[in-house]
C-alpha cells in the first residue's frame, strides 16, 4: 500500500529525512516513533505529497508520488497534527465540501458520515460552527473528513494529542476498523504504550534514519518497546531492513 524508497530530503544544510526505505502493507497498522526534529513529520508530509523531496521516490497503491499525484491523492488521507479546518463552517457543510472534492456520492457519504459521526459521538454537532470546536472535536471531525472518501491509506500525525482517554478509545477503534476492512494506516506518535498496545508494525526514526523496522515483536524483542526506543536514543545504531 505504501512503498518508500530510498527517501532522502535536505532544508538546507540539514538532512532531515536520510535515505529512508519502509514498507507498509494492506491491512497493516504502522507505528512512526522518534523524538522531535527526527523527521517523522517531513516523511508524512513527503508521503501526501505536500512537500518535495530530493533523492529516492515514495508509491502509494502502486503508483508514484511525484509521477502520478493526483491518482495517489485519490486513495489516501492525510490528519496533521493540529488540523487546519475552516472555522467559519458549520461541521456537516464542511464535510459535504471535502465529500464534492473528492466525488463522493450523496448515499455514500451519508451513510459514512453518518458512521463515523455516531463512533466519534460527534453526530448531535455537526450542525455547530467548527469555531465552537474543542481540539478534541476538531480532531474527530478532521478524522470523519478523512473517512469520508474511503482511502485506503490512512495517514496520520500525532493523531492522540490533545484527546481525552475516551476519544482516544474511539479513534483507535476506528483505526482498528479501517484496517480490519483492508486499508492501512501510517501514524507518527510520542506515544508508546498506545503504539505498543495498538501496532502490529512500528518504525523508529532518529536524525532522519531509519534505525529499526519491522513487526512490534521483531522490534520489540523481551524488551517493553520504550526500552528498545530509549536505547536506540542512547546508542549510534546502525540502519536495518
Amino acid at each position: 500500500m505504501l512503498k518508500i524508497n530510498d527517501l532522502t530530503k535536505h532544508y538546507g544544510d540539514k538532512c532531515a529525512v536520510d535515505h529512508l526505505t519502509l514498507h507498509i502493507r494492506p491491512g497493516e497498522l504502522c507505528a512512526f516513533i522518534g523524538h522531535n526534529g527526527a523527521g517523522k513529520t517531513t516523511t508524512l508530509k513527503a508521503c501526501v505529497g505536500i512537500l518535495d523531496f530530493d533523492g529516492g521516490e515514495i508509491y502509494i497503491d502502486g503508483k508514484s508520488v511525484r509521477k502520478e499525484p493526483l491518482a495517489c491523492k485519490k486513495v489516501i488521507a492525510y490528519v496533521p497534527d493540529n488540523p487546519d479546518l475552516y472555522e467559519f463552517m458549520t461541521a456537516d457543510k464542511y464535510l459535504d465540501f471535502i465529500c464534492d472534492v473528492y466525488g463522493v456520492g450523496a448515499k455514500e457519504r451519508k451513510e459514512r458520515i453518518e458512521k463515523y459521526a455516531k463512533m466519534l459521538e460527534l453526530e448531535n454537532d455537526l450542525l455547530q460552527p467548527i469555531g465552537t470546536y474543542s481540539h478534541g472535536m476538531k480532531q474527530k471531525l478532521a478524522l470523519i473528513a478523512a473517512l469520508a472518501h474511503a482511502p485506503k491509506l490512512l495517514i496520520m500525525d500525532e493523531p492522540f494529542v490533545g484527546l481525552d482517554p475516551k476519544a482516544s478509545h474511539m479513534v483507535k477503534q476506528v483505526m482498528h476498523e479501517h484496517c480490519a476492512a483492508g486499508g492501512a494506516i501510517f501514524f507518527s506518535t510520542h506515544v508508546l504504550e498506545v503504539a505498543e498496545k495498538l501496532c502490529d508494525r512500528v518504525a523508529i526514526i532518529k536524525d532522519g534514519r531509519l534505525v529499526r523496522a519491522g513487526t512490534m515483536e521483531e522490534v520489540r524483542g523481551d524488551a517493553s518497546l520504550e526500552e528498545v526506543f530509549l536505547e536506540l536514543e542512547d546508542n549510534d545504531a546502525g540502519q536495518t531492513d
